[in-house]
């Protein structure tokens, strides 16, 4: 007789599986990654899911800039710099000519030679007029009486270096104080030129002197401090001096001469109409900055020397 049994029993239902060997065929619950070998079908057995972007379903950034939406914004920004950069020229033409300073820097070796030579000793020049051609007045280049830009922006680098090498001599170089000699230098000229501006806009000088021109002819004082500071470096106080009196005396010879043609053309004309006393306004105007020439060479040259 059999007794029975009280326990659970084991249903072959709830048994668990045999192990099935590799390469049996059988299915599988995960995949093997033990290999370092990725599944096919991409990243996590999902195969067709990925985002390629080379592919044929990926983003391609040739084909996007053939669309025609693509090209439309290209073509539109495109324009859009087009005019941005047309505005921009068009307010810097309106404070400043690019065509008419390039007629200042139409220079070449044998016109700065000749306008040295003419800086330093302007007593035997006699034609002191500008020459036109057309209506337009010749480039410096073919012109000696001409002004330009080259002269007086070299000559203002040179004295700044030659300011630094005199500090340096004396023990006194600083960038602080080569800055201040800088600034100083530039500033003057600035100051000269829209005071000489104002006195002629109140006389109502009418000429064909620009800004430019001004600025040119301010510039020069340059070359002359830099011949001052030179003797004064190696003839010490007495070469300088002397220097300054030559160059201050030739600049203001220099400038007369090349100013009555431009602010006492109309002198003559203008006298036969009773305007005696603004003639001598002009006239005044012409020696005032040819004498305040020597007044600034010695301000900015004098405490580099000792």
């Amino acid at each position: 007789m059999e007794l029975p049994h009280h326990g659970y029993r084991h249903s072959p239902k709830l048994r668990g599986r045999a192990p099935v060997p590799a390469g049996s065929g059988g299915p599988q619950l995960f995949d093997d990654t033990s290999s370092g070998v990725p599944p096919p079908g991409g990243a996590g057995g999902y195969g067709g899911q990925g985002f390629d972007m080379g592919g044929a379903g990926g983003f391609n950034v040739n084909s996007f800039l053939s669309e025609p939406v693509a090209s439309a914004a290209v073509m539109y920004s495109s324009s859009i710099a087009a005019q941005g950069k047309d505005i921009v020229n068009k307010e810097i033409n309106r404070f400043m000519s690019v065509n008419k300073l390039k007629y200042f820097f139409a220079v070449d070796t044998k016109y700065v030679m000749k306008k040295l030579l003419l800086l330093l000793f302007p007593y035997t020049h006699q034609d002191w007029e500008v020459r036109y051609h057309r209506d337009s007045p010749l480039t410096p280049r073919h012109d000696v009486n001409a002004p330009d830009l080259y002269i007086p922006s070299m000559a203002f680098i040179t004295y700044i270096l030659l300011a630094g090498m005199a500090l340096g001599i004396q023990q006194r170089f600083s960038p602080e104080v080569l800055g201040v000699c800088a600034s100083s230098a530039l500033v003057w000229v600035v100051l000269e030129v829209l005071v000489l501006l104002l006195c002629l806009y109140l006389v109502t000088v009418h000429s064909d002197l620009s800004t430019f021109d001004l600025l040119a002819y301010s510039g020069y004082k340059y070359v002359c401090m830099i011949l001052s500071l030179l003797s004064g470096l190696v003839f010490g106080s007495d070469g300088y001096y002397v220097a300054l009196s030559w160059t201050s005396c030739a600049l203001m010879f220099f400038i007369v001469r090349s100013l009555r043609m431009k602010i006492l053309s109309s002198v003559s004309t203008e006298s036969m109409g009773g305007h005696n006393h603004r003639n001598r306004l002009r006239m005044y105007i012409t020696v005032a900055t040819a004498a305040f020439q020597p007044v600034i060479i010695y301000w900015l040259t004098h405490h580099l020397i000792r």
